[in-house]
């Protein structure tokens, strides 16, 4: 994706500017079309992806400006999902979401329609891009199952659908995509499944994979708190390229879980705290990324943030990214100086 040494990205989702939770609310309440609110999407996702260039991040997102969440954009579009109201007080609450029987084959109808997305991105930078979905197990955690005698049918079901969108995205010239399982935190003891229908989703598709786990971010605040080492040792039974993880906010013990375990798999370094309006220096920036490279070589090291960028405003996220790519730079500019002294000496 980048041959950028120490290679700097997003989580996914990028400030939510106040005019754009309005037209969401407007939208919602009926007072604007769904045409109007996709003109208003396209230009804030042109003002991500600027952004995210004019602070140097290496591999760009949309911002997940058009998703209200990180549950409803995916539900409302999946087959056999049933929406009673698509009512929402606010913009941000989470749909209620039923299932009374199977879903259909993710060969009927038109899948998700993400492909769309991604397109309209691609025509926005020449940076590389990363498109992130959320994941089977959390998906599957905000529908009601009164469809399947277990919650195993009903997620791997959902992973065989984002399996097919995944394709599609492939095909239309995705290189790398994210899968996030914001709620797997919640739930530990259930790492095997959501690994199982993560290995669903991948299956068949030749891109690089990144997997995103953190302990939630909703109005920037964490749902859960602990420690890694609840993934391991099932996690590296995952078909994935990176393992994206938050560090800012809870510190950088659990970098050791890498030297334990040496998964296969890169590792996307949280450096920035989300639910901070603090915005970390870049020495502070490039001693996280020093945690790292006591543990990992440069090359299996991605800088990120903690997770989406979505609660914070636009000009703290702005400087916050801004940061950690001078953060990130440092540390290069260190590595390259000793590289040079080694060879002249």
């Amino acid at each position: 994706m980048s041959e950028t040494l120490l290679p700097t990205t997003v989580v996914g989702s990028y400030s939510v500017p106040e005019w754009l939770e309005r037209a969401k609310t407007d939208f919602h309440e009926g007072r604007i079309s769904r045409t109007s609110l996709n003109e208003i999407y396209e230009t804030a996702i042109k003002a991500a992806v600027k952004d995210q260039e004019r602070a140097g991040v290496d591999i760009v997102s949309d911002g997940e400006l058009r998703r209200d969440n990180d549950i409803d954009y995916f539900l409302e579009r999946m087959p056999g999902i049933e929406l009673p109201t698509l009512a929402k007080v606010h913009y941000y609450d989470y749909y209620d979401a039923h299932v009374h029987a199977p879903l259909p084959s993710p060969e009927a109808g038109e899948g998700l329609r993400l492909v769309k997305d991604f397109q309209f991105t691609r025509e926005q930078t020449d940076r590389p891009i990363k498109f992130s979905f959320t994941g089977p197990f959390s998906l599957a955690k905000r529908i009601r199952n009164e469809g399947y005698p277990d919650a195993e049918g009903l997620v791997l079901d959902i992973a065989r659908h984002l399996n097919r969108e995944a394709r599609e995205l492939a095909a239309a010239g995705a290189a790398l995509l994210q899968i996030d399982e914001p709620f797997l935190a919640g739930y530990p003891e259930q790492v095997p499944l959501a690994v199982k229908a993560i290995n669903l989703v991948v299956e068949g598709i030749d891109v690089e994979w990144a997997l995103h786990i953190c302990y939630g971010n909703r109005h920037a605040r964490p749902a859960w708190e602990g420690h890694y080492d609840f993934l391991f040792p099932a996690i590296l039974d995952a078909q994935v390229d990176q393992l994206v993880l938050e560090f800012a906010r809870k510190g950088y013990d659990d970098v050791a879980l890498f030297k334990k375990y040496h998964p296969d798999f890169k590792l996307g370094l949280g450096v920035i705290d989300v639910k901070s309006d603090v915005v970390e220096t870049p020495e502070l920036v490039a001693s996280r990324v020093d945690r790292a490279l006591a543990v990992l070589d440069p090359e299996q090291v991605i800088i990120n943030p903690d997770c989406g960028l979505r609660h914070l405003p636009g000009k703290i996220a702005l400087a916050k990214l801004r940061a950690m790519n001078a953060g990130a730079a440092l540390v290069r500019d260190r590595i390259r100086g000793l590289a040079l002294s080694s060879r002249s000496g």
